[in-house]
C-alpha cells in the first residue's frame, strides 16, 4: 500500500469539495434538462396566452412550496387548493420573504404530478420563469397564471385524475451559492 502525503489528501479533498459545490450550482438547470431529456413528467409548458375553449371538467389543483436548504426564505402558496375548469384561466399567488439580512437570488424549479399531467399544465407567467430577487426582510406576492389544457378531458389516460399538484422549490442561484450574499 502506497501511503499519500498531506498535499496529496488536501488536493483529493479540495477537488471533492468543489465537485459538491459544482453539483449543487448546476442542480436546476440539470433537473430542467433531465425532464426535457426524458419526458418524464416534466415541468409544465409554457403559452402565450390561455385556451379560448373552457370544459365542462373540473379539477382540483394543490399548491406545493418549499425552499431548498441553504435558502434562508419562507416560501407559501396563499391558497392551498383551488377547483378550476379546464381551459380557464386561473391565477395563483404565492407569498415569500427573504429571512436574512442580505439580497439572496432565487429561482424556482416546478412540476406537476401525477406525472401524465404534465404536458397539460400550461403556463401563462410564472415567477419561475425568471431569477427572484428578496433584499433583507422583504416580502413579495408571485403570481402565477396557468391553464389546464381542455385536450386534457379527451385522454383516456387521465380519466381518474381528479386532483393535480404544482410543486414550486425556490434554489439559491449559483451567484447567491457562491457569494453568500445575492446580488444588490
Amino acid at each position: 500500500m502506497m501511503k499519500r502525503g498531506p498535499g496529496a489528501t488536501a488536493a483529493v479533498l479540495v477537488a471533492i469539495i468543489a465537485a459538491m459545490i459544482g453539483l449543487v450550482v448546476a442542480s436546476v438547470p440539470l433537473y430542467r434538462a433531465f425532464c426535457t431529456a426524458t419526458g418524464i413528467g416534466g415541468p409544465p409548458k409554457q403559452v402565450a396566452a390561455a385556451s379560448s375553449q373552457a370544459s365542462e371538467r373540473m379539477v382540483t389543483i394543490r399548491f406545493d412550496a418549499s425552499v431548498a436548504k441553504g435558502l434562508d426564505w419562507r416560501f407559501s402558496p396563499q391558497l392551498r387548493e383551488m377547483k378550476v375548469r379546464l381551459g380557464e384561466d386561473t391565477l395563483a399567488i404565492f407569498t415569500a420573504t427573504n429571512l436574512s439580512d442580505h439580497p439572496i437570488t432565487g429561482n424556482a424549479v416546478y412540476n406537476a404530478t401525477p406525472d401524465k399531467i404534465g404536458r397539460y399544465v400550461a403556463k401563462i407567467q410564472c415567477f419561475c420563469f425568471t431569477e427572484q430577487v428578496l433584499q433583507p426582510g422583504q416580502t413579495v406576492e408571485m403570481p402565477v397564471s396557468f391553464v389546464i389544457d381542455p385536450a386534457m378531458a379527451q385522454d383516456p389516460h387521465t380519466d381518474e385524475v381528479g386532483t393535480i399538484t404544482l410543486s414550486y422549490t425556490f434554489f439559491r442561484t449559483a451567484e447567491s451559492a457562491t457569494s453568500g450574499r445575492g446580488r444588490s
